[in-house]
């Protein structure tokens, strides 16, 4: 039964909460674009694709409630949602979209402004599912006969509001019988690999163990890895990849062991505009992510801490982008140009 982490019927976004999993299967029920863009800060749904489809449906939800003033509430909206995360470029992506239909239709087709936004988060988010697809397809060829794949962090419908980027590619290599199995990184400090990866693989019933962060490095070793997939939250030009914490680390290690190492995202996650990844805004969470497991505290009470939420693997590492349209290579500024029709 396919996953589908956020929905929009009637004037309600519901969504599961991913801070909750695999324990409980929630889903919330939000109707104000206010408790919305805390889901998207606090976490309960996240991954680039899927935040930029909730900042999307929060649009439409903001813009049921606005009074006269149009202009004034869609920008107190907007501001409101892009101030939730700052790194993962799908949220900004969504946001401009759904501005191109407000600057549209708010002075020309006022009565229709709101079926138009509407309209066009639901567009959103039939693309990026389609995308999902499609990527699974085009980066199917990447995985070996009864191959062995590490992820990092968490890419599959959860993350993505579809069929998953990374993981996506996973269960296409499933359904084609050629994938033999998932080492799943726990990914520290939030555990969205041990939490929400290998709980997505169990639905599917892929197999898959979960390994400790510092353990990838001695399974690549071993010999028991035979391909890195990971997503990313923000593309530069230049191919530097900003994904979750731990991911360069990934990268380094798998550069020195020559084990393909290709990052899976679709072509909203690429900004093109940004020159390379020391432009990436990278996002710092709150200390308590690191201080406390699930509740329990595993750090002295007063320990400092730095929490930043993503890494940039640079683009020398990367051996290339897996997308809707096809695997991009270096010269990555070369294929990003060609990949937008520049």
């Amino acid at each position: 039964m396919p996953i589908e982490p956020i929905q929009y019927r009637h004037g309600v976004v519901e969504m599961i909460d991913q801070r909750l999993l695999p324990d409980e299967l929630v889903t919330l029920r939000i109707t104000a674009v206010e408790e919305l863009a805390a889901c998207i800060r606090d976490m309960a749904i996240r991954g680039a694709p899927s935040i930029g489809v909730a900042a999307a449906y929060g649009v439409v939800l903001g813009m049921r409630e606005a009074a006269d003033d149009r202009w004034s509430a869609f920008r107190r909206v907007k501001t409101l949602l892009a101030g939730t995360r700052p790194t993962a470029v799908n949220l900004f992506w969504a946001l401009d979209r759904m501005q191109a239909v407000f600057d549209r239709e708010a002075d020309d087709n006022p009565e229709g402004l709101l079926d138009a936004l509407e309209i066009e988060a639901r567009r959103l988010h039939e693309t990026e599912a389609d995308a999902n697809r499609r990527i699974g397809q085009v980066g199917l060829r990447l995985v070996p006969q009864n191959g062995t794949v590490l992820t990092h962090c968490n890419t599959g419908a959860l993350a993505t509001a579809g069929y998953g980027t990374a993981l996506g590619v996973v269960q296409a290599a499933w359904e084609a019988e050629v994938l033999g199995k998932v080492f799943v990184d726990e990914t520290r400090p939030r555990l969205q690999g041990a939490r929400l990866t290998a709980w997505e693989l169990a639905q599917e019933g892929i197999p898959y163990e979960v390994i400790a962060d510092g353990a990838a490095a001695a399974m690549m070793a071993a010999g028991e890895i035979d391909l890195v997939l990971v997503g990313a939250d923000r593309i530069a030009r230049n191919g530097d990849v900003a994904n979750k914490i731990g991911t360069y680390s990934v990268a380094v290690i798998a550069h020195h062991h020559r084990i393909p190492f290709y990052t899976v995202a679709p072509l909203s996650t690429i900004d093109s505009d940004c020159p390379s990844g020391r432009s990436i805004p990278i996002e710092e969470r709150p200390p308590e992510e690191v201080r406390f497991v699930r509740g329990t505290r595993v750090t002295p009470a007063d320990a400092p801490v730095r929490n930043p939420a993503f890494d940039v693997t640079p683009h020398d590492l990367v051996s290339g982008i897996v997308t809707e349209r096809g695997i991009l290579t270096e010269p990555y500024e070369e294929a990003i140009d060609n990949v937008f029709g520049r």
